[in-house]
């Protein structure tokens, strides 16, 4: 729906862009740098949870 702070130029701009949580890419990083910049978060919360909420938000508008 286009820039959420609706301060800028593209307020209400909608650019139809695939959005990925970054626990959805896992598999496409480099396995060092996924555990050193991601490791500890995965391991804190619910990777599961975050991807299925995802999905059914693609789901919800069509992606």
């Amino acid at each position: 729906v286009g820039d959420p702070t609706m301060a800028g130029p593209l307020t209400g701009v909608e650019l139809k862009l695939k959005v990925f949580h970054i626990f959805e890419l896992k598999d496409l990083i480099d396995p060092n740098v996924y555990e050193e910049q991601l490791g500890m978060m995965e391991m804190v919360l619910d990777v599961d949870a975050l991807c299925e909420e995802m999905e059914n938000i693609r789901k919800e508008c069509g992606c």
